[in-house]
């Protein structure tokens, strides 16, 4: 198991990293990019987990050249993923630090998810009773790669940003953490990568 005990504070991003929610996301977005007629790129969609949707549609509208309305597409977007069933099982070798942790650690939620499907997910996961805090994408004014998120979890548990670690699944989560001080566990398929802030 990883020892944290040189910190103080635990911050888990949640789609990807505690929860398995990617493949329902990746889903709803193929079926919006049906809807809107936009090239549907797997890899690279996944890649930006962790951003809003409506910020997400501005970089398929730059990436393609093509115009769409970010409202428009981001509710479509959201409200499939919405009505999908829900699933979110924990991913396992995360869920296992949460536990060990639970009690022990302030833990919080940094996503780039709407505070309503959040606590949904999490509720839904069994985890939410155990977090100090959960913060959203509806909860702060700049998103990944900008460390506000990640800033404010810190901040809600009473925890200096330096002695909190954080575990993210994109390399946009992991810029938002360095950018906040912290340093970050990068999970894989197989375990965590650990990247320490630069200041370290």
């Amino acid at each position: 198991m990883l020892n944290l005990e040189l910190y103080q504070g635990i911050i888990f991003d949640m789609d990807g990293t505690l929860l398995d929610t990617m493949p329902n996301h990746v889903l709803a977005w193929e079926m919006t990019a049906a809807e809107f007629n936009f090239p549907f790129d797997r890899q690279w969609l996944h890649s930006l987990g962790g951003m809003p949707s409506v910020k997400i549609v501005d970089e398929v509208a730059k990436r393609y050249e093509i115009e769409l309305d970010p409202l428009e597409v981001s509710q479509f977007k959201m409200d499939t993923f919405a009505n999908l069933p829900l699933t979110g099982k924990p991913i396992e070798h995360t869920f296992e630090v949460f536990k060990q942790y639970k009690g022990i650690k302030p833990m919080s939620i940094g996503t780039g998810s709407q505070r309503d499907s959040a606590i949904k997910l999490l509720t839904h996961a069994g985890v939410l009773d155990d977090l100090h805090s959960v913060v959203s994408a509806t909860d702060v004014d700049s998103h990944k790669p900008n460390p506000e998120t990640f800033l404010l979890a810190a901040k809600k548990m009473g925890v200096e940003a330096k002695q909190c670690i954080v575990f993210e699944d994109t390399q946009l989560g992991l810029q938002a953490a360095h950018a906040g001080g912290m340093d970050c566990y990068l999970v894989t398929e197989s375990g965590f990568e650990f990247h320490p802030a630069n200041s370290h």
